[in-house]
């Protein structure tokens, strides 16, 4: 059975439960019809709001093994981009300021107030970056889960990184549009490990024709999306910043990784070896970004 969400006041409409709507949580419109797919667990308890943002290709789901462990204490929210999973697709181009509007949009109509610590997987730290930059009033904190931070997607070996990925993307995008993904779903479509209804909800999302295709076009704006970051600036040092890396990549490319977190005066990195990129988030190697958001969250809280 699906955990009982606590109640939200919204601002605006308030969010609604038509019948197509997932098992977990939420459909909100944000303006003009267009609803986003959000799940929120957890009471606030005096403290930030965890907001999280999933990586490339990932949805909400990714963060429900997050959101189980750290809901007893604190309130998380996860959500679908526009387009993705359970998601209304949003006007293009779908590029971080657009991500980042919509997230803002949001968060007011459920009269989510800040202080927000924003947790950031993959490629969702340029995301991070943007908004803590747009709204830094709002921010008390970031938490990068083996991402790669707007400053590194101006090195070489980066933007070829990313140029490499990218014909993967499209691939899959084209494969997904002739079903082809639906059939190999059940194989590769949850690399997180998840149960339950969020391993359901990863299995759909890896099929879905509508999924890849708006997944596809936020990766081509990659690069596009760590200039705007660059542009608006970098972290205040004194926002506390915590950077976990997965796997065994070299000592140079974790140092990368975790520049933000070297930058903050309040900064955390740890390496989880054990960890893939994507089973980082997942119930068996969930505790290193655990601890990384409890640091932050204390962080915030003593900095008041």
């Amino acid at each position: 059975m699906a955990p009982k969400l606590p109640v939200v006041v919204p601002r605006r409409k308030p969010p609604s439960r038509p019948a197509d709507a997932p098992v977990r949580g939420l459909m909100v419109d944000i303006g003009g019809g267009r609803r986003l797919r959000v799940v929120i667990e957890g009471e606030r308890m005096g403290q930030p709001l965890v907001v999280c943002e999933a990586g490339a290709f990932g949805t909400g789901a990714d963060y429900a093994a997050i959101q189980a462990a750290l809901s007893p204490r604190m309130r998380v929210l996860a959500y679908d981009r526009a387009g993705l999973g359970y998601s209304d697709p949003g006007p293009e181009p779908r590029d971080s300021r657009a991500i980042t509007d919509d997230l803002n949009a949001l968060l007011n109509t459920l009269g989510e107030d800040p202080p927000y610590i924003l947790v950031g997987h993959s490629m969702a730290a340029v995301h991070v970056q943007v908004f803590a930059l747009r709204w830094p009033e709002t921010v008390k904190g970031v938490v990068l889960l083996d991402a790669i931070p707007a400053e590194a997607l101006s090195q070489p070996a980066v933007i070829r990184f990313v140029k490499g990925v990218t014909p993967g993307a499209r691939a899959v995008r084209v494969a997904s549009s002739m079903f082809l993904t639906a059939a190999s779903a059940p194989v590769f479509g949850d690399a997180i490990g998840l149960s339950g209804a969020p391993h359901e909800e990863k299995l759909r999302a890896f099929a879905s024709p509508q999924h890849n295709h708006w997944a596809a076009e936020e990766l081509a704006l990659w690069l596009q999306d760590g200039e705007e970051a660059r542009a608006l600036g970098e972290f205040d040092r004194e926002l506390p910043v915590a950077a976990v890396t997965a796997g065994r990549a070299s000592a140079s490319w974790r140092r990368m990784q975790a520049e933000p977190a070297h930058h903050s005066r309040s900064g955390y990195a740890e390496n989880a070896p054990r960890a893939g990129h994507a089973s980082l988030l997942g119930p068996k190697h969930c505790e290193a970004a655990i601890r990384a958001i409890d640091y932050v969250m204390r962080a915030a809280l003593a900095s008041g």
